[in-house]
């Protein structure tokens, strides 16, 4: 659980930063800037697979459906995703004990 929650808060912190920071400064701002943010995208692109393997590790233990587990893979694709689905799984930690 742990491993999940951790991955899931990382990935929504290097998501927003994606999505927010990196993308618009590439594509819209100022082109030249991007070598100063090009870290973010290679870092989320490093880091995303450990966030997939995580999800399906806990979906598993957690006895998820397939749908469930690929929404929780998913989850780590939009900015705010992966935080709502790290509280939805601690909550449903919480009331199995």
């Amino acid at each position: 659980m742990i491993r999940f929650r951790v991955m899931a808060i990382y990935a929504g912190v290097m998501s927003l930063l994606l999505w927010f920071v990196s993308i618009p400064i590439h594509y819209f701002i100022f082109k030249d800037l991007y070598e100063y943010v090009s870290w973010i995208s290679l870092l989320h692109g490093f880091t995303y697979p450990i966030y997939v393997l995580a999800a399906f590790h806990y979906c598993l233990k957690a006895g998820k459906s397939l749908k469930s587990t690929a929404l929780f893979i998913l989850a780590g694709t939009l900015p705010i995703a992966s935080f709502v689905a790290e509280r939805r799984a601690l909550r449903e930690f919480k009331s199995l004990n």
